[in-house]
């Protein structure tokens, strides 16, 4: 599960010679996105999460929401077992640490929120693209009546286990409508925002595990 969520906020490409620098025009629509993002106070996101290799016949869709406030590293994923409402996974940073909540096991893991660049950031997925990527715009695409401008990202670091990041910005709105991750495994995770609320009222509360709301949960303390 935790593979599955570091793949979620890929938030949100074939290397080849067309990546040897960054394209100008996905330049100035990424910094577009990034700009007005940044601008929200909070933002909250209902999305939906496909994951599909057709060489191991696997094909799974997962649901779920997403609270960020991106200025102060803080975030909560709320993910649904496939084809449900029931939660089969929290995971609740405040920007210094991260509780994973595993409700199989009526865990919650507690560790140190990781900020770096590698670490696992939901709060930084429309920024994603700042740092570590090369970038080219591929043009228009239209889907159900809507203009979405498409844009491949490149992983810096060729280490990396995907190699291309494709993301859809619907045009009009200037949002992020979908992420595509491909993976070297033959694998393709789409991220697609079902909705989008910004500067959605949180409280702070919202990002800290609350004990008392687990009963019998048990705190396993990993810093």
């Amino acid at each position: 599960m935790k593979r599955l969520f570091l793949y979620l906020i890929l938030s949100a490409t074939t290397i080849s010679a067309v990546f040897a620098q960054k394209d100008n025009d996905a330049k100035l629509i990424l910094n577009k996105l990034s700009k007005q993002y940044r601008s929200y106070d909070a933002v909250k996101t209902d999305y939906s999460l496909t994951i599909d290799n057709q060489q191991a016949n696997v094909k799974e869709t997962y649901t779920g929401t997403l609270i960020t406030r991106s200025k102060t590293n803080k975030y909560k994923v709320i993910a649904y077992a496939a084809g449900t409402k029931k939660v089969m996974q929290d995971i609740i940073s405040d920007g210094k640490n991260q509780w994973t909540y595993l409700k199989d096991a009526n865990e919650v893991q507690l560790s140190a929120a990781d900020n770096s660049e590698e670490g696992f950031n939901p709060a930084k997925i429309f920024t994603l693209y700042e740092k570590g990527y090369k970038y080219i715009y591929t043009g228009q695409q239209k889907l159900a009546g809507k203009t979405y401008q498409v844009i491949d990202l490149t992983p810096e670091d060729s280490k990396k286990t995907f190699f291309k990041v494709r993301l859809m910005i619907d045009k009009l709105k200037n949002q992020l409508y979908s992420a595509q991750i491909f993976d070297k495994n033959g694998s393709k995770y789409t991220y697609t925002l079902r909705a989008f609320t910004p500067n959605y009222k949180v409280a702070e509360s919202a990002f800290i595990f609350d004990k008392k709301a687990y009963p019998g949960v048990e705190v396993v303390d990993l810093r």
